[in-house]
């Protein structure tokens, strides 16, 4: 029981909480949402294509 206090202070989750301002991650900025939108294209996109790259891929493995 060295650490009853300290790990207590870490698992407290709900007072940590309550000690934020309340609203500070809720807030969003003008081009939050276009950002995100962008970066999520960038991220998806590559992935997309290779996937259809792979099944198209197999398609012309199989039917060849």
């Amino acid at each position: 029981m060295c650490f009853f206090r300290k790990t207590q202070r870490v698992l407290d989750v709900d007072k940590i909480e309550r000690e934020q301002e309340p609203g500070i991650r809720d807030e969003m900025e003008k081009g939050d949402l276009l950002a995100m939108l962008i970066s999520a294209f960038l991220v998806f996109t590559p992935v997309i294509l290779l996937l259809i790259a792979i099944v198209w891929g197999l398609y012309w493995l199989f039917t060849h």
